[in-house]
């Protein structure tokens, strides 16, 4: 088979399968309302958790750090990248979260990579929630370490395979808040499990910071832990973009010489580095907005159960609901769609087989009457899942 039959095969395999993705070039993605081909939305697919990709103060942070610093860094953080502004940043994250230091990386994909990749090794273990993220799961599989996957929040799942082999360096692996089912993992338990086994836990707490926890501190704060590894990402609650770890003074110095996604990246543009650092200030100062949005989470939860409907977590901003089959899914999409609600329809690969599902982000830009409309929406669709 040559290359042009590959590639014909892995389309026709996305289609027959009802999992083909497609971009749709839209306007206005960040914020309440989108628009697409002319038409206006409701966006409830924004991960914009307190709606801050338009707050005032971090887009004129972004317009100021260009006016100053020029639109890009200019090179890696160890070249010329790394400046004052990145270094001021990071001592405020760390400070703030209680963590000797922190490294900012361009992405939470490339902090996942970049921490796996450094620290496991030849004959290491890594113990990964089953649910984890794509790049917490790619990163471990890519590593020469060896994967175990433990079932969905279970710490007694991971304590069996935590004591079924005592060899190597144990790192295990979670979400503070899990992306497509809007659960919260049991960081105490894991903590606790990951300690007696003499290991390490690492938490991409993308979804969690900035909307749980004193002063958006996040998940680990919230449940009162404090993992040895933290992800925190700036494209969700914060509302920019780019990610920062937090760990300890020697794991810092450890991964700026081992972290290739650190080493052989540009470094984040100071202007955005500002924009990061005005919406950190606006989630230090947002209980309002967090407020705000457990209203909305409140809202949608009372009228959709109502309606028959499982949702998930009564605290999170991600609402997903089960339906199943990949091509029903698409087509609920499509008939929320024809009433203004911009939806997504989730199929596998991105979840487990038979488990396609909307998945509903709720945010604090959100009105009642816009979960009015969504509710509605659902229960004109309600037939179909």
């Amino acid at each position: 088979m040559n290359w042009d039959e590959k590639i014909e095969r892995g389309l026709q395999d996305r289609q027959r399968t009802d999992a083909y993705r497609r971009r749709m070039a839209i306007v206005d993605g960040n914020q309440r309302f989108l628009a697409y081909q002319g038409r206006r939305y409701l966006n409830f697919s924004s991960n914009d958790y307190l709606g801050l990709a338009r707050d005032p103060r971090v887009v004129e942070a972004w317009r100021q750090g260009a006016v100053r610093h020029g639109v890009g860094s200019g090179g890696s953080g160890h070249v010329t990248g790394y400046s004052l502004v990145h270094q001021a940043l990071e001592h405020r994250l760390a400070d703030w979260l209680g963590y000797e230091r922190a490294l900012l990386f361009s992405s939470g994909y490339a902090a996942n990579q970049g921490i796996i990749g450094a620290l496991a090794a030849e004959g290491d273990r890594i113990l990964a929630d089953k649910l984890s993220h794509a790049s917490l799961l790619e990163a471990a599989i890519l590593s020469p370490a060896h994967l175990r996957r433990f079932a969905h929040n279970d710490a007694a799942s991971l304590a069996r395979l935590a004591r079924r082999d005592a060899s190597g360096h144990l790192l295990v692996i979670t979400e503070g808040v899990f992306s497509m089912d809007g659960d919260c993992a049991p960081l105490r338990a894991l903590t606790d499990v990951a300690s007696v086994a003499g290991g390490w836990l690492l938490v991409d707490d993308a979804h969690g910071f900035g909307v749980v926890g004193d002063q958006g501190r996040g998940s680990a704060w919230q449940q009162g832990c404090h993992p040895e590894l933290l992800v925190v990402t700036f494209g969700k609650a914060a509302g920019v973009g780019g990610a920062a770890v937090l760990c300890t003074a020697p794991v810092a110095e450890y991964l700026l010489q081992y972290a290739r996604h650190l080493i052989y990246s540009t470094a984040l543009p100071p202007a955005q580095v500002y924009a990061i650092d005005a919406a950190v200030s606006a989630i230090i100062q947002g209980d309002a907005l967090r407020e705000q949005l457990r209203r909305n989470i409140a809202r949608f939860r009372a009228g959709v159960i109502s309606l028959g409907y499982t949702p998930g977590s009564p605290t999170s901003a991600i609402q997903p609901l089960l339906i199943g089959d990949n091509l029903l899914a698409l087509a609920v999409t499509e008939r929320l769609r024809e009433r203004g609600c911009w939806l997504t329809a989730i199929r596998p690969p991105t979840v487990p087989p038979g488990s396609a599902r909307l998945r509903i982000t709720l945010t604090a830009a959100h009105q009642s009457a816009d979960i009015d409309v969504l509710l509605e929406a659902l229960n004109a669709a309600r037939h179909l899942a």
